[in-house]
């Protein structure tokens, strides 16, 4: 009877342990060997959970056979693209390509307002940098994905005809002349053993416990056409955020957090004159399953502490609103 490597065995034992995950390690780390041998493999860096636990994997299997590349395309967090040069470039002395194609995606971004829009033009620019990347590099023979399960499900609904529930920004759909075989060593893990993986792999909490954060990244944060003005003062309030909740603890209590600018500005008043600038809208949620999401309380002398911040120390904003409403009948992003 033929086995399904696509499909999770009934009686595959949940990754909860560090025990358990560390014989997942040893059994992948034999496997990728195994597959590889002494050919290269290319993997695109992100810097989210599942390209790093995959890229920590590899370096203990291969090494410098594993070429990471880690494509800045200028909408990353503040601190995110230098997270990813520290601990994989340095730390672990990985084979790390750094390339940074903010003007290339900013440029093509350009007075593009529409969400969808702007979502084909960040993950065709994606592949296109990644492929250019790739044909410089001799002796790949292999492509890692930080595929996993859910993924691999939500692939089947697809092929049965249902509805997508989101579409997967990673390097799918590459060109015909990049024909490489496919390593994925978590493809079987749900999202939860893969951060147990990751902590035994020895990757900080942080990366490992990094919060969802959509493929195009602060390009559907930045509401509407973006500009390179409202997207840094999105990114610095958006910091403020982050560290005003890892400070209080609602980090740990809150699936995803985040701030969203729209391209409005009110009147406001500083230094005594008129003062022009945009809001800056705080969303925190929690949910199971990404379908329904209820709001996280924000005590208010935390709400006040952040307000305080980002209109302080944030140029160009000038209220900070909070939304309040659950999913559905909004949805968990604005765009």
């Amino acid at each position: 009877m033929a086995v399904d490597l696509n499909k999770r065995p009934d009686d595959m034992i949940r990754i909860t342990t560090k025990e358990l995950a560390d014989r997942f390690i040893e059994e992948q780390v034999a496997a990728v060997r195994a597959q590889v041998g002494d050919k290269k493999v290319l993997l695109a860096l992100s810097g989210g959970v599942d390209s790093s636990v995959v890229a920590a994997l590899l370096i203990k299997a291969i090494g410098k056979q594993l070429v990471c590349v880690h494509v800045n395309h200028g909408l990353m967090r503040k601190g995110e693209s230098e997270q990813v040069i520290e601990i994989f470039g340095k730390a672990l002395d990985a084979n790390l390509v750094y390339i940074d194609a903010t003007d290339r995606f900013l440029d093509l971004l350009a007075g593009v307002s529409d969400p969808e829009s702007k979502r084909k033009i960040i993950g065709k620019e994606f592949i296109e940098v990644f492929a250019d990347e790739a044909r410089k590099l001799e002796g790949v023979e292999f492509l890692a994905q930080g595929t996993i399960y859910p993924d691999i499900l939500e692939s089947i609904k697809q092929a049965e005809g249902k509805k997508a529930v989101k579409s997967h920004h990673n390097v799918g759909g590459l060109p015909e002349d990049l024909k490489f075989e496919l390593v994925e060593p978590v493809k079987l893990l749900f999202k939860d053993e893969v951060r147990v993986v990751g902590e035994a792999l020895g990757l900080p909490h942080a990366m490992v416990y990094r919060q969802p954060f959509p493929g195009p990244g602060l390009g559907v944060r930045c509401l509407g056409a973006i500009t390179r003005d409202r997207l840094h003062a999105l990114r610095e309030a958006d910091a403020i955020l982050r560290e005003e909740f890892a400070l209080c603890g609602l980090s740990e209590k809150t699936w995803q957090y985040f701030i969203a600018i729209p391209d409005i500005k009110s009147v406001g008043v500083k230094d005594d004159s008129r003062y022009e600038g945009w809001p800056a809208i705080i969303r925190a949620v929690n949910t199971k399953d990404a379908m329904t999401a209820t709001v996280e309380e924000i005590p208010y002398a935390v709400l006040h502490k952040i307000v305080a911040r980002i209109t302080n120390e944030v140029e160009g904003i000038n209220r900070v609103l909070y939304d309040l409403t659950p999913k559905p009948t909004g949805t968990i992003e604005w765009e």
